[in-house]
């Protein structure tokens, strides 16, 4: 007797015209959901980020398709070929090395160009390595920016933390190796003593969760060389208060644009106050206002 029920069938239909974004393992081959197994065992051709990579994923559950490559370098090129396929009615797939096509790859212009053609795009979701981390750190997820890899030169990856500073929610980067001590050191920098934690090998045999403040992490001699593919965490940043002058000075620019009303309600969504206190200033102010040109 099996150990398992056999799965249930999704639909007796076949496989339809269209463009399917496949989400792949991000490390265990068990990852894979039997929907995805489906979709690249059905489909008429699929596209790989590294057909090698993708090869052995396809090996694994011994699947014969036939693969081509489709990266940054080869876009421009492959890009009408697929178009013409889908017009056909072709069933197309697109994975990436691992984990949600897409999603820090150059898969998406090809998602914008198919359904700019009028062609049916379908998601079939799975891992991703930014999810997992997420789950995994201990950090609010009630709120989060995937913010990708920051650039490499430090000069550039720290205007590009401070433009993120301000923002009230879990930051996720994507790093390499090579550089999370670096990128460490300029978020501890930028974003001061924030909770933060750095995933490495999501999924696979040597998986590691760090946590603490990333001036912490920035000093933690396991980051100077480590190994793997990396995921840094970094919380959000306690929310400094309202001052008095904020207030007007938000209230000032606002009424400038807006009638008296709409710029109270955008001051308050934006600082947190109350929209009726907001109304009152803003009336003190016109009447200011007008006083002074009386």
């Amino acid at each position: 007797m099996s150990r398992h029920p056999d799965p249930p069938a999704l639909s007796d239909a076949p496989l339809a015209p269209g463009l399917y974004l496949v989400a792949t393992p991000i490390g265990n081959l068990r990852d894979i959901t039997l929907r995805a197994l489906d979709v690249l065992d059905s489909c008429d051709l699929l596209l790989a980020e590294d057909t090698r990579v993708s090869g052995k994923l396809l090996a694994a559950y011994q699947i014969s398709k036939r693969l081509e490559r489709y990266d940054e370098h080869v876009a421009d090129r492959a890009t009408p070929r697929i178009l013409e396929r889908l017009e056909a009615g072709g069933r197309v797939a697109l994975v990436s090395d691992a984990g949600t096509p897409m999603i820090s790859d150059p898969g998406y212009r090809l998602a914008r160009e198919v359904i700019a053609a009028g062609h049916q795009v379908f998601p079939i979701p799975g891992a991703s390595a930014a999810l997992a981390a997420l789950t995994l750190a201990g950090l609010p997820t009630d709120r989060f920016l995937f913010a990708g890899f920051p650039p490499p030169k430090s000069s550039a990856r720290k205007t590009f933390l401070e433009e993120l500073a301000p923002i009230r929610a879990t930051l996720i980067f994507y790093e390499g190796a090579s550089r999370v001590a670096d990128s460490l050191a300029d978020m501890a920098a930028v974003f001061g003593p924030r909770e933060a934690a750095v995933a490495r090998e999501l999924t696979k045999l040597y998986e590691t969760c760090t946590r603490g403040t990333l001036d912490v992490l920035a000093a933690d001699p396991r980051f100077e060389s480590p190994k793997g593919e990396i995921v840094i965490l970094v919380g959000p940043g306690s929310e400094a208060p309202v001052q008095a002058g904020d207030a007007e000075s938000a209230l000032r620019e606002a009424m400038a644009r807006l009638p008296l009303g709409e710029a109270a309600s955008e001051v308050a969504k934006a600082l947190g106050l109350p929209r009726r206190d907001l109304y009152r200033q803003a009336l003190a102010l016109k009447d200011a206002a007008q006083g002074d040109v009386g």
